[in-house]
């Protein structure tokens, strides 16, 4: 039977998935659980100050993303973004096919896979590398083709870190007349975006990724790409996004993108320097350890990411189980498959070895080297049999 680590700590290495609120956005948005509780749709003064905060927070996220506030509108999350985008694009937009990859996530690929059953489009995927990384080549060959197309690729993958080049792609597609689409969700606030240089048509972001609120989001919808509304009901987000808005979030949203902005650099210096010392005592205590993806470069990957896969053991199908009894939350992929059986299918689309079990550890600005000898401990107290 194992043994616990003597300590009373515990890790949380799962920030793909989501992010500790930082203690400054929860101070913005408690007045809009209090006092400030009007409906910003309402016209008197109760309804006009909260409509007011919702506005201050729209220039807030424009100006970190060098765009401008009526091209800012804000959802539920990054999942409502991307449909939204996706869905009204091939609607208003004539496309007759997509292009992306085989390893987006869910809320990008399980929406272009239900529109192309529906007759809607056709999907094309990329060819990709032994890494994962999608070939910008065969998008221009494809674009070439002069077919109405939605191209949409991710900044990030949020499983194994793979960054693309978003000026190139976008380029392209400027160059070739399709529509661009991001998933940007897990670069916005550890990424600089300008969309000015970049000359992308949509992005979406989810405020929980970076130290915000769970269940809020936005879309960026470029100026002069007008699709109509997915969500109806209401005239919220002028007339794009019909429903009572989540003001305190949107608040919490703002202001939590605010400081990931402010502190980008000195953050992106910390967690490198964590994620260069968990591969260094990974492959000091682990001789068989494979890096998912781009994963294990420091120059070629989301930071944040680290996706690391164990040789076969007997524990190997329980590994993150073990971790869990361990103190230590790490992941096996996106978490919006949690209880999926049909394992990670960006793995799959990688062709990782299925006999060997993947982790995905992902790092904070509120992590610690601490952390890391600590998740060092706990694989080795599961792996190897050894506690310290």
């Amino acid at each position: 039977m194992m043994q616990t680590l003597a300590s009373s700590t515990s890790v949380y290495l799962d920030n793909a998935a989501t992010t500790a609120l930082d203690p400054k956005v929860l101070e913005v948005m408690l007045p809009f659980f209090k006092e400030q509780f009007g409906n910003p749709s309402s016209i008197h003064s109760h309804g006009a100050k909260v409509k007011s905060a919702i506005e201050r927070a729209r220039k807030s996220v424009a100006a970190c993303l060098n765009a401008a506030p009526s091209e800012i509108f804000f959802t539920s999350g990054g999942t409502e973004a991307d449909n939204t985008v996706l869905r009204c694009t091939v609607r208003n937009k004539g496309i007759k096919r997509a292009i992306s990859t085989c390893l987006e996530h869910h809320a990008v690929l399980h929406t272009l896979e239900d529109l192309q059953q529906a007759g809607f489009i056709e999907l094309i995927f990329l060819r990709l590398d032994a890494k994962g990384n999608a070939d910008l080549n065969h998008l221009e060959e494809l674009l070439q083709e002069n077919v109405p197309t939605l191209v949409t690729l991710m900044h990030g993958n949020n499983e194994v870190g793979n960054m693309l080049d978003l000026q190139q792609a976008a380029s392209l597609c400027k160059q070739y007349g399709a529509y661009f689409h991001s998933d940007t969700v897990q670069t916005i606030g550890h990424f600089a975006l300008d969309t000015q240089k970049i000359q992308l048509d949509f992005c979406a972001g989810a405020a929980h990724k970076f130290h915000g609120p769970k269940g809020v989001g936005f879309m960026y919808i470029r100026s002069g790409t007008k699709i109509s509304p997915y969500q109806t009901g209401g005239a919220q987000e002028r007339n794009m996004r019909g429903g009572t808005e989540n003001v305190a979030g949107i608040v919490g949203l703002a202001k939590a993108l605010e400081i990931a902005i402010s502190q980008m650099e000195a953050h992106r210096t910390h967690i490198m320097n964590l994620k260069k010392l968990m591969i260094q005592e990974l492959k000091a205590n682990f001789s068989d350890i494979v890096f998912n993806g781009e994963s294990g470069s420091l120059e070629n990957s989301l930071y944040t990411v680290l996706n690391a896969s164990f040789a076969p053991t007997p524990k190997s199908d329980m590994l993150l189980f073990y971790l869990d009894i361990q103190r230590v939350s790490a992941s096996g992929g996106s978490a919006c498959s949690s209880g999926s059986e049909l394992g990670s299918h960006v793995l799959r689309g990688i062709n990782a070895d299925p006999r060997r079990s993947p982790v995905r550890f992902s790092f904070s600005k509120y992590n610690t080297e601490s952390d890391i000898h600590f998740a060092i401990n706990a694989l080795k107290t599961i792996l190897k049999g050894e506690v310290k």
